[in-house]
């Protein structure tokens, strides 16, 4: 759940507070070229008021109308389709002939959402489940790979992060990288033993841990959902967190440096136990090329790199090739 779909449903409980209507849409399936992913979540109050975006606002246009006029989901939840022909993707701007199929549903107090945010603020992954027939919701602890399911009769939705980025140092550029990746949907936790600089750190949401990093590395049993990236640039800690981070099933590892002290330390984790497809799984210089020189700058290319590898997206062309490394030496 990204933060523009959390603040969507803090917007829709303080609404439904105040006494108003309110509608929740949530994609649950696309075909084609769709704006917004299955999950995206839109709020529509009584009055025409909007939060979010399932469709980056035509669709959205069409359901304040149609919320205004009293038409939409009025005492249970229902599926709508937009899209579905050549014509209604022109006529609501849908890319590409895209296809939206959503749940709409009226919220009240059996929605849950106190209990719902009250979850995902202590960085639980929840898990919520809506019957289409009564609107009631059971709302528990979802696991890693759950996922939004649809049959109809339930609604199975997944909320809180998805995703955890742990981060060695706690630095100024750590701040930067900590306070961006809460936007993408990354639980943060900063590792720094080092007094002088996790007594001052202070991000908002972010887990600091004083211990040492390869031992948080291994307490973290890191999984595909994780990224690790060392910006200490002392190798006794960035080195120490690689060791064990290179061996686990963590989707991005990224260790901050020059082109050239990053093939030295290609070559100080080859005299480990280390093989050469796990050292290669290091990105270092860490982030794509984008010329980034302050401290936000190099934060948005670690994050964009970061993304592409979420994604699937070849990113070859936008990275520094390391040297290919044996055990002790560079190959030239």
């Amino acid at each position: 759940m990204d933060s523009v779909d959390l603040q969507v449903v803090r917007t829709a409980r303080d609404w439904l507070a105040g006494g108003h209507r309110v509608v929740l849409a949530t994609v649950i399936r696309t075909w084609g070229s769709a704006p917004r992913p299955i999950g995206a979540l839109s709020a529509i109050r009584g009055d025409g008021m909007v939060v979010g975006s399932v469709s980056g606002g035509c669709v959205e246009d069409d359901m304040i109308l149609r919320v205004r006029e009293g038409r939409l989901a009025e005492n249970s939840p229902v599926t709508t389709k937009y899209g579905v022909s050549a014509e209604e993707a022109q006529r609501f701007g849908l890319p590409c002939g895209g296809t939206l199929e959503l749940v709409l549903e009226p919220l009240a107090a059996k929605s849950g959402l106190d209990q719902l945010l009250a979850r995902i603020e202590r960085h639980e992954l929840v898990l919520r489940r809506l019957d289409m027939k009564t609107g009631e919701t059971i709302i528990g602890p979802a696991k890693w790979q759950d996922q939004l399911t649809f049959d109809g009769a339930m609604l199975q939705t997944v909320y809180g992060p998805r995703w955890r980025l742990l981060i060695i140092g706690a630095g100024q550029l750590s701040t930067y990288l900590a306070q961006m990746a809460q936007a993408l949907d990354y639980q943060v936790t900063i590792c720094d033993p080092r007094e002088e600089y996790s007594t001052t750190f202070d991000v908002p949401g972010v887990e600091l841990k004083r211990g040492m990093p390869d031992d948080v590395v291994t307490e973290l049993n890191l999984d595909g959902h994780s990224a690790v990236v060392t910006l200490t640039h002392d190798p006794k800690l960035d080195d120490m967190a690689l060791l064990e981070a290179l061996k686990s099933p963590a989707f991005y590892i990224g260790a901050i440096g020059s082109k050239k002290n990053n093939d030295a330390r290609r070559q100080r984790l080859a005299e480990f136990d280390l093989s050469q497809q796990e050292i290669a799984r290091l990105h270092g210089p860490v982030g794509l090329k984008i010329g980034s020189k302050t401290p936000p700058e190099i934060a948005v290319a670690i994050l964009a790199e970061m993304t592409a590898i979420r994604n699937g997206v070849d990113i070859r062309s936008f990275v520094e090739p390391p040297k290919a490394t044996t055990v002790g030496c560079a190959v030239e």
